[in-house]
């Protein structure tokens, strides 16, 4: 049966912070903005260190390392995505943070998948009794055929097992298939309490509310689903090791007035619309939103963005790369952090300046591509190669 429908109102996407904050709030947010012309003291060698954020050295943020190493679904590039098994591998790695995505049971829980649909991700085809299931649903205005988290329940989706995404690209993946569950949520959180006590140090997490606005239409509630976790583990102060994101800007803002853990709005790529903003009618796109008038609203609830790569350096028709855009310069000065999203090694993700050889799917030079997106001054990136990316890192912050 589905949760009910929260009776807190949604904020329409264009709306700022209300007056139903938590008591600080607009207090941090604002000296957030103020701090924007600050200096924050980087690693050597770390590029436009000068117009880094002051508002990122506050709270948690100020702990992590500059560039951070963002763990995509945990290590994705060697394990099936969103399991115990990538998410372990990624901590063993040193990825400094390690991201989940959640969706939302039939019974309400909160698991982590990249998606609802889980047809590719899971063994759920071959389940006979799960046949009847499949079904076709509209998400984010998208035809979809397969199998969906909300029309299961906790207990059915422990019977499945997690498979590589992309078999395709990554065969030595699916060695692993069949090996994990697919996790809740909690469990996740429960993980990475002991892993912290283990190793005398937080464990951070950064999680993405998925399809909020396609859900709260089922009577599913994202944000009120996710908010009791962070409070049970302590996840939902400003010095939290959590990090939360998504790509609708009203889930965030929703968040904001929640808890406060610090909120990064995703960009997806330049012409598009969030999907929130297509529903309340709103005719921002994301070439709206990363330009400064758009990037002070975000900083009015939002600690940071999490733009595609090729909002911070497009590539030209061959697929190579092109000259920097002004995003991060533009989001440094409205004081917000940059985490961009994904680099992988194999040839197919990287930009043509980098593949090396015919194989679409051996690995290319992803050091010099790490280092091109190192040098535009961004804070953090997301891999599904979480060890790559600290040996380039540790590259570009030596010099």
């Amino acid at each position: 049966m589905a949760m009910q429908r929260s009776n807190e109102g949604r904020p329409g996407p264009a709306q700022g912070t209300g007056t139903s904050e938590r008591p600080g709030r607009r207090a941090v947010l604002g000296a957030a903005v103020l701090g924007a012309g600050g200096v924050v003291t980087a690693a050597p060698g770390a590029a436009c260190a000068a117009d880094r954020p002051a508002a990122a050295d506050r709270g948690g943020f100020g702990s992590l390392p500059v560039p951070t190493v963002i763990g995509h679904r945990g290590t994705a590039g060697y394990r099936p995505e969103h399991t115990l098994g990538s998410y372990r591998l990624a901590l063993e790695l040193g990825a400094h943070i390690i991201e989940q995505d959640v969706v939302p049971t039939k019974d309400g829980h909160l698991v982590c998948r990249h998606e609802n649909d889980i047809s590719v991700t899971t063994d759920v085809a071959d389940h006979p009794e799960f046949a009847g299931r499949r079904t076709t649903k509209t998400v984010d205005g998208k035809a979809i055929t397969g199998w969906f988290t909300e029309d299961f329940t906790l207990a059915e989706l422990k019977t499945l097992r997690a498979q590589e995404r992309i078999p395709q690209n990554r065969p030595h993946n699916t060695l692993y298939n069949g090996r994990w569950e697919v996790p809740a949520y909690e469990e996740v959180l429960q993980w990475a309490d002991r892993e912290g006590k283990k190793r005398g140090r937080p464990v951070w997490l950064y999680v993405e509310t998925k399809h909020p606005s396609y859900f709260r239409t089922l009577g599913y509630d994202l944000e009120e689903l996710l908010v009791p976790s962070l409070r049970r583990h302590d996840r939902d102060h400003a010095d939290a090791p959590q990090i939360l994101q998504s790509f609708e800007p009203s889930s965030i803002h929703k968040l904001s007035r929640l808890v406060d853990t610090p909120g990064i709005v995703l960009l997806d790529a330049a012409g598009t619309r969030p999907w929130d903003f297509v529903e309340a009618g709103d005719p921002r796109t994301v070439d709206d939103l990363v330009k400064p008038e758009g990037l002070a609203w975000i900083a009015s609830f939002a600690r940071g963005i999490g733009p595609t790569l090729n909002l911070i350096i497009p590539r030209d028709a061959a697929g190579r790369l092109t000259t920097p855009t002004t995003l991060v310069r533009d989001a440094h000065a409205a004081g917000l952090i940059l985490h961009p999203y994904t680099m992988r090694n194999e040839n197919t993700f990287l930009p043509a300046d980098f593949r090396k050889g015919t194989d679409p799917n051996a690995y290319g030079d992803a050091f010099g591509a790490f280092r091109s997106y190192f040098a535009t001054g961004i804070d953090g990136v997301f891999t599904d190669n979480a060890d790559t990316a600290l040996l380039a890192r540790e590259d570009f912050v030596n010099g």
